[in-house]
């Protein structure tokens, strides 16, 4: 299963970046990912585990994803496991005229996937996703303008 979303945000690169990369401060604007914060390092790198609650469905998830590739500005990868789905999370920042479109790719796999389509979760999870890419751009277009 493969879960695509894509937002154009109009601010500078690095402000999208600061906004992506402050993860602990993800909970003062953030109405998808909460109680976020580093459960292994201190920063967005690779090897660092980073941890956050979701709600695709009634009750809260806590999710613990690794980063496993991090290029500040390009490119961000995490992965990690729960429920017995396995997942993967890439975003891609990419510069567009004065912008930046901010690309997000999740895959998932594993056996509980038949349960999960039963429940309609690629529908919420995609929904989510637009929610958190959306309060990215609202964040990081609101820091640009403040400079």
């Amino acid at each position: 299963m493969i879960i695509e979303a894509s937002v154009r945000i109009n601010a500078p690169l690095q402000a999208v970046w600061d906004v992506f990369s402050d993860i602990e401060n993800w909970n003062e604007w953030n109405p998808v990912c909460r109680e976020c914060r580093f459960e292994a390092g201190s920063s967005l790198v690779r090897g660092a585990c980073i941890s956050f609650s979701l709600s695709p469905m009634i009750l809260p998830i806590r999710i613990a994803p690794e980063v496993t590739h991090c290029e500040p500005g390009k490119k961000v990868v995490w992965a990690g496991g729960r429920l017995g789905i396995h997942a993967s999370h890439e975003f891609l920042f990419e510069l567009i005229d004065d912008g930046v479109v901010l690309k997000s790719t999740e895959f998932f796999k594993g056996p509980m996937l038949i349960f999960a389509r039963l429940m309609f979760l690629p529908a919420r999870l995609h929904s989510l996703t637009l929610r958190l890419l959306n309060a990215i751009k609202k964040q990081a277009e609101a820091r640009s303008s403040d400079h």
